[in-house]
């Protein structure tokens, strides 16, 4: 039997010391295999700050009332967690004001 979980996202906005200058999370998917996310969420960070911030992204699968597991991350800007994910922050930054969309392999929590 095939089973699906139930998964969001939790965005976090780090400054360049560590700490958390916003968050926000996606509604839940249930029971999909691929979920696809299209929300959008706005931070207020000023143009001179955007190469000094950093965006986590975690997945999350929701288990029950309280419990909650995480499946997986990622992070964009300044402490990106690789190579694709600062090319992708890089883009974001110089697409002036234009949608990039990008698929990003998640990291083991």
């Amino acid at each position: 039997m095939i089973y699906f979980v139930d998964t969001y996202v939790k965005l976090t906005l780090l400054n360049s010391m560590g700490q958390e200058m916003s968050k926000c999370k996606t509604s839940i998917r249930r029971g999909q295999p691929n979920p696809v996310y299209k929300e959008t969420f706005v931070f207020q960070v000023a143009l001179f700050q955007l190469s000094d911030v950093t965006l986590i992204l975690s997945v999350y699968n929701k288990r029950s009332m309280k419990r909650k597991e995480m499946i997986g991350w990622i992070s964009l800007g300044l402490n990106s967690s690789g190579e694709d994910e600062l090319n992708h922050w890089t883009e974001m930054k110089e697409s002036k004001g234009q949608q990039v969309c990008r698929w990003h392999t998640l990291l083991e929590s």
